[in-house]
Parts: C-alpha cells; sequence; structure tokens
C-alpha cells in the first residue's frame, strides 16, 4: 500500500473534515473578516487566512504525530477505544464549557499573534482529533506487513510510513480549510456581512459537539 493507492475516501474525508472546520467561524474566518473589516482592507483578509491556516496545521499535527505513532506501537483495539473515549469525553467538554472561551487576541494582532490564537483554538476545539478515526486505516494496514512496501515506494526516501501519512492527511486537509476559509471570508467581507451569522448562520457550536461525539462512536467501532 503507498499513499496514493490508498482508499480514495480517507482522503475525501480528510478533506471533508478540512472544508468543515473551515466553516467553523471559531476556526479563523470570523477574525479575519472582522480584522480586515477594522482595517477596512479586503488584503488583510487575505493575508490573515496564512497565520490562520498555518496555526490550524501546527495543531492537527501534533495531534496526527502522537496519535499515529501510537498506532505503531500499541494495539490497534485498545488505541481505538481510547481515542474514541477522548472524543467523545472532548464534546462533552465542548457542550459544557467550550463556549466560554474568550479570544484573548485583539485587532492588532500580528502574524505571530494570530498564528498562536488559531493553534489555540483549533487544539481546543479537538480539530486534529477528528482526524485520526479517518486514517486508522491506513495505520492498520500498515500493520498488516505493507509497511516495508509503502517506505519503498513512498516520494521522499528516508521519511518513515507514519510520518509520509501524517504529512499528506494534513497537506490535503490544510489546503481544503484553507480553500474554505477564504472564500467564506471574502463572501462575508463582500457581499453578506457579518450580521448574516445572526439570521443565516447554523448553530456551529452544537454542530460541531455533534461531529466529536460521532467521530468518537466511530472510532469506538472500528
Amino acid at each position: 500500500m503507498n499513499l496514493s493507492t490508498s482508499p480514495w475516501w480517507i482522503w475525501a474525508v480528510v478533506a471533508g473534515l478540512g472544508t468543515f472546520h473551515g466553516l467553523n467561524p471559531a476556526m479563523g474566518w470570523l477574525f479575519a473578516v472582522a480584522l480586515g473589516l477594522y482595517r477596512r482592507s479586503r488584503r488583510v483578509v487575505l493575508l490573515a487566512l496564512i497565520p490562520v491556516a498555518l496555526g490550524h496545521a501546527m495543531a492537527a499535527a501534533c495531534v496526527l504525530v502522537a496519535g499515529l505513532s501510537l498506532s505503531m506501537t500499541i494495539d490497534h483495539h485498545m488505541l481505538n477505544r481510547v481515542c474514541g473515549v477522548i472524543l467523545i469525553g472532548w464534546a462533552a467538554w465542548h457542550a459544557l464549557r467550550g463556549h466560554r472561551m474568550r479570544s484573548r487576541v485583539g485587532m492588532q494582532a500580528g502574524f505571530v499573534g494570530l498564528t498562536a490564537w488559531s493553534f489555540v483554538m483549533s487544539s481546543a476545539h479537538g480539530a486534529g482529533l477528528m482526524l485520526i478515526p479517518a486514517l486508522m486505516p491506513i495505520c492498520n494496514g500498515l500493520s498488516d506487513g505493507s509497511a516495508a512496501t509503502l517506505a519503498g515506494t513512498q516520494i521522499l526516501s528516508g521519511v518513515p510510513p507514519v510520518a509520509a501519512i501524517a504529512a499528506a492527511a494534513l497537506a490535503v486537509h490544510t489546503a481544503a480549510m484553507l480553500l474554505t476559509t477564504g472564500i467564506v471570508s471574502l463572501l462575508v467581507f463582500d457581499r453578506f456581512g457579518v450580521a448574516c451569522l445572526r439570521t443565516k448562520w447554523v448553530n456551529v457550536d452544537l454542530v460541531w459537539t455533534a461531529s466529536l461525539a460521532g467521530c468518537g462512536v466511530i472510532q469506538l467501532g472500528l
């Protein structure tokens, strides 16, 4: 098995989660729009997307590296159960306490501040945790003896299979998230305005909590 021949639906799910994360105002587009409105610049909106995507990618990368590395050393059935319980627990925390979080970044934030804010928000929302259930089937495949095949066919020689998987998944996920965030940010900034959140937007916190719990249930069933 190699990255190019992995089941297409796995990469579709990874990209789909990136799109879903990009739609969530808490993941960055609302802050980018607010920053652009404050400075009255469309260019600021677009530039703000770079640190937002970078912080999100860093948060997801930490979880992916930890989760996929553990998958190579711990029994997969046990790891599935642990990840499932963590996801469901995170959903419960988000439902009870997540709405009380307040941004500590103001409208004068620079590149570093935006990156740090995005990293903290993505970590607190468990964005990277949602990727683990999607990638576990690949790790299960690596455990059946195909790791050597992947190692021999990966693009970068010398890169461990798990690292190659994590890098590819992170690239696909971040690209989908950045594209979605950019589209939504420009639509809100140029056409709809932030007032649309009061009348034309769903309760993303509720959807997000349900998604975390759903991913946990799926993980428990793997």
